[in-house]
């Protein structure tokens, strides 16, 4: 895993005063909710997306690397990744997910090797 994953791409749209809450996220095959909270701060860049019912109101934490691109007058976010790898991912743990490299390391493991 490369630490470009956690950062947002060049042509990926992002600013640093965005505020992204509330944003429909799309994967490549559809739409997977909205983002619920993101990172702000310098150092690992992420969403996180409230799926509602579409996994049973579960969220997900996404780096921000997976990120192609966002319309900001539509509020949309698009992301490199199908909604099964979505799916698939490990769940979101609201306690580990600032602090605890091990959990990026398998976030980071899961959306890179499906790439």
């Amino acid at each position: 895993m490369t630490e470009n994953m956690w950062s947002y791409g060049p042509t990926a749209g992002h600013t640093p005063d965005s505020d992204l809450s509330g944003y429909r996220v799309e994967a490549t095959d559809g739409r997977i909710g909205k983002v619920h909270k993101h990172s702000a701060e310098v150092g690992p860049q992420y969403l996180v997306v409230d799926t509602g019912v579409w996994i049973l109101g579960r969220k997900v934490l996404l780096p921000a690397g997976t990120v192609t691109g966002m319309d900001h007058e539509d509020r949309t976010i698009r992301v490199d990744r199908t909604k099964e790898q979505i799916k698939a991912a490990p769940e979101f743990d609201e306690e580990r997910h600032l602090g605890d490299p091990r959990y990026r390391d398998q976030l980071g493991g899961h959306y890179g090797s499906g790439h």
